[in-house]
């Protein structure tokens, strides 16, 4: 590639830096644009003078570009601040919606709107900003479609595209999508009843091949997408948009159409695939980089990709400054770039070893992968190590999925047609979901890290070396000796320390545990999860938002069988990582049932082999040594509704296991009761803190417990404060030790010669127990 065909590579970065800094800081947007004013002014000048050579019309250019990008973010500024003054408030929104529909971790369907009018009754104002809107169900709300909900609504950050959230507690559509709009929502909804009327797996996954519609994923194949590397597949990008648009002109070349005539059809089914999947961010970009790419194809300059690429970048990014700090554009246009750049160095240093077509389609995962990982590092808290094999595998699957699946959902009118090319298409997406979930599912498929510029720099560094060591130019020849043996030494040194922390993970993790716990609090973010062993028998009270971090700590303290799960209740925060025990749980002992999906948890268990019970005060138990006691809640009560106030609480006390009481996510008023129940025995050696430390405490039940170690079972950065100041002052009055897994991590509570001792993940002094004394 000519240094001819990069030259716009610096004004694509110039504005994306400016739109990020406008983003995150918008009070330098005016400021941005008079400095960008000034100086491009001078350089057109300087241009002029020198006849318009050498790098100067490009900085020209790159001035004029982050002018507009700067303007973009000032005059909206004003607008956002006041849409930012109503935080908090209980509004009324008129909308209409700009995005497809998707479900969230919370079970609300969310989508993106452009207001038209908010406020609170009687003093509504017109007011146009992008918000993010999530309703318990709203059928019709399609893109193009106008809303009207009301409920609260919460400020964003700076950077976020959306300057509002509105969690709406009623919502109706006041005017459903006409045209064009109406059509393809209609056209995705029948498409995606077809699909899944087919077996599992592939059935839900294919609107998500096809069409960009994750409805009907589970939310175990979503994760196992996640974990592999293939979510990508289900968000709509740049190789939808290129199988679309090279299907569209095999198809004219076959009807023997001229160049004109391809890149015409090309374009029109381009836009109908756009009007069809939704406007996404990544579609977006996919879509004007294509059609860029087909007016440099009708100009005769179709191998000027990087050049496409930065004019589709600096575009949208004018139009839209915010999406530069958003993942998935990052992600989109990353992977692009890498395609371009990378893919073909990559192919050439890899027909080595391997032939011609296979090095190619190694080339294509891998490249993607290491420019994409320093990016994922940024913000996410896993890396895929399995990301590169599970694409290669996926990827025959992946563009006959998209194209048979499109071709069905377009053949809707005609029925017999539409199910034979449905049926078709879900063999190759029954590939791809098997892919994922056994990949997924192999030892050592990701890896946990902590999400940062640190960790992205080392990503960084570890992909540089590996492209170093892989690529080839041209000219058949390798980089200099000197940086590939720098390379080399880099990738021992990862590799060493990877095998190392794979080791303590894994084989070796239970020779890092002292022997004589009994007691664990394993750091699953915000939630609970702990784990109590008596007689090497187990019992796991709540497993956390997350399977895999659940299965991390258990794999830690070499725990692979349970005997006794108590899922205290069904909030994602203590029952979101359950699946992860089907199949290894004895006893399922569960809080009152609240929905159906709480039904279905229970009868996965079930249909593993466990038995299962719902909990009530006076139920009792062994483990091993110890006996366990339900406290709460009270047998055919209806005062408190399933969820916090109906935690399961539990007391568990042995030989080897200090009397401990875990008190789920209790507020206040059930707290009293507990404690005028006449059922406790205090006092309690160890007390797991109600509802990770919030505020909504019982003074006197903690007085009462009077307890020598209270846990504190919560996130790094949950957003709510926990554990709040005055409950830990509450506990620090009862002369109680507070250890806290969003400060210390894992924390392990046992018993040497008649006193508590603790070990903590994170301290001073890790490896060293501490005594806490108290009864015993």
């Amino acid at each position: 590639m000519s240094p001819r065909d990069l030259r716009l590579l610096p004004v694509a970065a110039a504005v994306w830096v400016v739109a990020l800094t406008c983003a995150f800081v918008p009070a330098l947007g005016w400021w941005m644009l008079t400095c960008a004013l000034v100086v491009g002014t001078v350089l057109v000048v300087v241009a002029w003078k020198s006849g318009g050579h050498g790098w100067v019309p490009l900085a020209a250019l790159a001035c004029a570009a982050a002018a507009a990008v700067a303007l973009t973010c000032a005059l909206a500024a004003p607008v956002r601040a006041e849409a930012a003054a109503l935080d908090g408030r209980i509004v009324s929104v008129e909308a209409g919606v700009t995005s497809s529909r998707t479900i969230g971790s919370d079970g609300r369907a969310w989508f993106d709107a452009q207001t038209a009018r908010i406020g609170s009754a009687g003093s509504e104002r017109a007011l146009s900003i992008p918000v993010r809107v999530g309703v318990d169900g709203l059928d019709g709300a399609a893109l193009g479609a106008r809303i009207r909900v009301t409920g609260q609504v919460m400020a964003t950050e700076p950077s976020e595209r959306a300057a509002l959230v509105v969690f709406a507690t009623s919502a109706e559509v006041i005017a459903p999508a006409e045209g064009v709009f109406a059509i393809a929502a209609a056209t995705r909804v029948e498409f995606v009843a077809r699909a899944v009327r087919l077996p599992e797996p592939g059935a839900g996954l294919l609107p998500g091949l096809a069409v960009g519609d994750t409805t009907a994923v589970s939310a175990e194949l979503n994760d196992a997408m996640l974990t592999s590397g293939l979510s990508h597949l289900t968000a709509v990008s740049g190789a939808n948009c290129a199988i679309v648009v090279g299907a569209a002109f095999w198809f004219v070349a076959l009807c023997r159409g001229g160049r004109k005539m391809r890149v015409f059809v090309a374009l029109a089914t381009l836009a109908a695939f756009v009007v069809l999947v939704t406007p996404e961010p990544s579609v977006i970009r996919a879509a004007t980089m294509s059609g860029l790419g087909m007016l440099s194809v009708l100009l005769g300059r179709p191998s000027a990709g990087v050049s496409v690429l930065c004019l589709a970048v600096t575009g949208i990014l004018v139009a839209d400054p915010w999406l530069a700090a958003t993942p998935g554009f990052a992600l989109s246009a990353a992977a692009t770039g890498a395609l371009i750049l990378l893919a073909p160095p990559l192919a050439r240093g890899l027909e080595r070893w391997v032939p011609a077509p296979l090095a190619l389609g190694l080339a294509v995962p891998i490249a993607a992968q290491l420019v994409c990982g320093p990016i994922i590092a940024l913000f996410a808290e896993q890396q895929s190590l399995i990301g590169i094999v599970a694409n290669m595998l996926a990827a025959p699957a992946a563009p006959i999925a998209t194209v048979v699946g499109l071709l069905a959902c377009l053949a809707a009118p005609v029925a017999p047609v539409a199910d034979l090319l449905a049926a078709s298409a879900w063999l190759p997406a029954a590939w791809i979901a098997t892919t994922a979930t056994t990949t997924a599912a192999m030892p050592g498929a990701q890896l946990l890290v902590v999400p940062g510029i640190l960790t992205a720099a080392i990503v960084l560094v570890v992909s540089a070396s590996c492209a170093v060591l892989l690529c080839r130019n041209r000219a058949d020849t390798a980089t200099s000796p000197g940086l590939r043996r720098a390379a080399s030494a880099v990738l021992v040194v990862g590799v060493a320390l990877g095998a190392a922390r794979i080791l303590l993970d894994g084989p070796l993790a239970v020779v890092a545990v002292p022997a004589d716990w009994s007691i664990a609090a394993c750091d699953v973010g915000q939630g609970d999860g702990l784990v109590v062993r008596s007689d090497a028998r187990i019992a796991v009270i709540d497993t956390g938002p997350e399977p895999e971090v659940l299965t991390h700590c258990l794999s830690s303290l070499g725990v692979d069988r349970i005997d006794l799960l108590v899922l205290t209740h069904f909030d994602l925060d203590h029952a979101g990582g359950a699946s992860a025990l089907v199949g290894h749980v004895g006893t399922l002992l569960h809080g009152p049932v609240g929905e159906a999906e709480d039904e279905r948890l229970i009868a996965s268990f079930a249909a593993g082999g466990a038995a299962t019970v719902e909990a009530s005060a006076g139920q009792r138990g062994t483990l091993g040594t110890a006996d366990w006691r339900v406290l709460w809640p009270r047998a055919r009560q209806a005062a408190f509704p399933a969820g916090n106030d109906a935690s399961v609480v539990i007391e568990i006390e042995g030989t080897d296991v200090p009397r401990s009481i875990f008190l789920g996510d209790l507020s206040a008023t059930p707290q009293r009761l507990l404690a005028a129940s006449g059922a406790l025995r205090p006092p309690y050696e160890v007390v797991k803190v109600a509802h990770h430390g919030s505020a909504d405490q019982d003074a006197g039940l903690y007085s009462a417990l009077s307890p020598a170690v209270a846990l504190f079972s919560a996130g790094a950065d949950n957003g709510y404060g926990h554990p709040r100041d005055e409950t830990l002052d509450l506990v620090a009055a009862t002369g109680a030790t507070s250890l806290r897994t969003d400060l210390q991590g894992r924390v392990l509570v046992g018993r040497r010669e008649g006193e508590l001792v603790v070990w903590t993940e994170r301290s001073d002094d890790a490896d060293a127990p501490s005594e806490v004394g108290g009864p015993g």
